[in-house]
């Protein structure tokens, strides 16, 4: 099976701003650095968070189509060996609403 290759959109104006898109598919995915901006959530979309040495990400779909959400993990994956995170525990909810975790 050939893995996905993805692409990085960077917002000039906010760095943690990106997009993460992947060249094979549709899937686009939104990047939220928790710590640095809020976030409000798409019922529309699947979200799925990023927990590295006390930072949180959160990271939405935009648009998402039923045959792209198989890779969203693989993307995420991908996002956090180029941040240089490649240990970040993917979480399937945001883990400040059952803890208290300080950011």
């Amino acid at each position: 099976m050939a893995q996905n290759v993805y692409l990085l959109a960077t917002d000039p104006n906010n760095p943690c701003r990106d997009v993460i898109h992947s060249r094979d598919t549709d899937l686009k995915v939104r990047v939220f650095c928790l710590d640095k901006e809020t976030f409000q959530r798409d019922v529309n979309e699947i979200q799925l968070f990023g927990y590295y040495h006390e930072k949180l990400f959160a990271f939405e779909t935009i648009g998402i189509a039923s045959d792209d959400a198989l890779d969203i993990v693989e993307a995420i994956q991908w996002y956090a060996d180029y941040i240089q995170c490649p240990d970040m525990e993917i979480l399937p909810e945001d883990p400040r609403q059952n803890k208290d975790i300080a950011m």
